[in-house]
């Protein structure tokens, strides 16, 4: 844990009380702060009454007492409307910080690797940390991924802390000075959260607004709005610029040519890694996350060898296109972290013929975007609050069953996956959606779709047991 002495006898207020909100609590209070903590649920309540915090009602507390709100990143403080403590803490120009930038004032010394993204930041900040680890540096990694920033160690001049930054949490992080930083992409996510999509690339382009002297900015541009991002940012002299991919190799950066990832820097061309050994890496979005890695891990000094090895080395993350079984042929693949349809492209474009399991709370789009991976697609298995949307998008282009629940969807899904395409076929949780209609989270819902993959996998050589056939019939 790291104490946070910087507020040291004066007074914090700490609005939600999840995993980063109930850290904070701990470590403000371990540097001596007073703590005033507040959380709709009182579960959470007792639980920071126990670390020390005085439970209080921020939004009828005076700010003028207070130095500075820590707001947990999952409450609006200015879009779509700011939550009533927030207002109160700005009318009183009390600063609004979080959990990440408590860390930097913390540890002032220590070098920071900022990955951000819409998609691929947790795939890729594991991935550096996997490297990390094996060339024992000293290394931390969390952040929006993993372990709260302040349940890290201290450390000085000799440590890295490796961060996922979400949009969210780079609006409240002004302290923020990376040593490397990456973004990876920009798609249309979390709109409401930023008042469309340029406040969401503003939030997004605070990963580089201030950077160490000499630091590294590693920009993927696989997608327009990061290329236009990387010529802006050619212009910095404090900088140096990487471009990465996974669908080229960039003149000067780091990419992918015949399945390899390659290392263009320095006038000095390197093969890194070939991609078809890494079965934890699929499609190029993850080789693009390969490049990414590889440009940090290259820019920290480790040798282009340990790269490559780590690399094929690494496990992957749950719910990221995680095979959570096999029979037959047929896999099963969670991959419920995608809980958008750029998120869910990127799993469509590695498999054929795929049985898929879609649906949820649909973000902005639907599944409009994916239109161009329905012909890999042969059947789709709707759940969730968006069954009735999404049917009415796949109608006339998808065969699809609506199934209201995962645990219907999978049992249609394997049947009619052994019995019509067998071997290579694959059964894919990929929902295009967010989860909260059904679930607590996307790793609820994985969870819950890995335990029934494991549970019909333990019946003997489960066989076809007829399905639907005609499209828009409820299972």
């Amino acid at each position: 844990m790291i104490p946070v002495r910087t507020f040291q006898d004066e007074t914090v207020a700490v609005m939600g009380l999840a995993r980063s909100g109930l850290a904070s609590v701990r470590a403000l209070v371990a540097g001596g702060a007073r703590v005033l903590a507040w959380d709709d649920n009182v579960q959470r309540c007792d639980a920071a009454a126990a670390l020390g915090a005085e439970i209080t009602d921020l939004a009828q507390f005076d700010f003028s007492e207070i130095a500075s709100l820590v707001l947990s990143p999952g409450i609006p403080h200015t879009h779509p409307a700011p939550h009533p403590v927030a207002e109160r803490a700005r009318a009183h120009e009390t600063a609004i910080i979080g959990d990440i930038e408590l860390l930097i004032r913390s540890c002032p010394q220590a070098r920071i690797v900022g990955i951000t993204g819409t998609n691929g930041k947790s795939t890729t900040t594991a991935l550096i940390g996997h490297i990390l680890a094996i060339v024992e540096m000293a290394a931390e990694v969390g952040g929006n991924i993993g372990r709260p920033a302040l349940e890290f160690e201290p450390m000085g001049t000799d440590g890295i802390y490796v961060l996922e930054l979400s949009s969210y949490q780079l609006e409240l992080t002004p302290s923020l000075a990376c040593d490397v930083a990456v973004l990876l992409n920009i798609s249309s996510d979390h709109l409401d959260r930023h008042g469309g999509l340029p406040g969401y690339i503003v939030a997004k382009e605070r990963v580089f607004a201030v950077m160490a002297r000499d630091g590294t900015a590693v920009l993927g541009i696989d997608d327009q709005t990061t290329r236009d991002l990387g010529d802006g940012l050619a212009g910095r002299e404090d900088v140096s610029v990487v471009r990465v991919s996974g669908l080229q190799l960039p003149s000067g950066g780091v990419g992918i040519e015949d399945g390899h990832v390659i290392a263009d820097l320095d006038a000095k061309r390197q093969v890194i890694a070939d991609l078809t050994m890494a079965r934890a890496l699929p499609g190029s979005h993850n080789a693009q996350n390969a490049a990414a890695a590889t440009a940090v891990a290259l820019s920290l000094g480790v040798a282009p060898e340990v790269i490559g090895s780590a690399i094929l080395s690494f496990p992957g993350l749950p719910h990221r296109q995680e095979r959570v079984g096999e029979c037959d042929g047929v896999v099963y693949v969670n991959d419920s972290k995608a809980t958008n349809a750029d998120a869910a492209a990127r799993a469509l474009a590695c498999y054929t013929p795929i049985y898929w399991i879609a649906g949820g709370i649909a973000k902005e789009g639907g599944i409009d975007p994916l239109a161009p991976y329905f012909s890999r697609i042969a059947w789709a298995f709707l759940i969730g609050e968006s069954m009735e949307q999404f049917a009415a998008t796949l109608e006339g282009r998808v065969a699809y069953t609506v199934c209201n629940t995962l645990s219907s969807a999978l049992a249609v899904a394997s049947a009619l996956a052994h019995g019509q395409a067998g071997d290579g076929a694959t059964v894919l949780l990929s929902p295009a959606a967010a989860s909260f209609d059904q679930f607590a989270s996307y790793e609820a819902r994985g969870d819950c779709f890995r335990g029934l993959v494991s549970d019909l996998l333990a019946q003997k050589n489960p066989q076809s047991q007829g399905y639907p056939h005609s499209q828009g019939r409820k299972a």
